[in-house]
């Protein structure tokens, strides 16, 4: 139902995705797209879900969350992301979305050792 509204933000999914790393991200989803497909009177797309090596939870989550997660696994870039990371995503009523990054990658503590000097 609403995989193509979640495929025109496609790009920004994979910035915010990306950036979760170094903070929680939030992005402002345009309510006239969720509203032209769906005509209720009171329009409630809000959800929240985590995504943990690539597994949903709740495994049956509303269908804005739900065709939210089959867009990315149709994207290989997300799909690798997604498969490496612990993301929490959520939606509210003010279609704020909000993707945090529960387990980011860490930097290898080795890179920052001092290297014996040769003499």
């Amino acid at each position: 139902m609403y995989v193509h509204v979640w495929r025109k933000y496609l790009p920004i999914l994979k910035i915010l995705l990306k950036r979760s790393a170094t903070g929680d991200q939030v992005f402002n989803v345009d309510r006239f797209d969720f509203e032209k497909i769906n005509k209720a009177s009171k329009l409630s797309c809000s959800f929240t879900m985590t995504l943990a090596k690539g597994r949903l939870t709740p495994l049956n989550p509303p269908v804005a969350g739900k065709d939210l997660v089959e867009m990315l696994k149709e994207d290989d870039t997300s799909t690798d992301l997604l498969r490496n990371n612990h993301y929490a995503i959520a939606m509210n009523s003010k279609f704020e979305l909000q993707i945090k990054n529960v387990n980011p990658v860490q930097e290898d503590a080795h890179t920052d050792a001092i290297l014996p000097q040769g003499n």
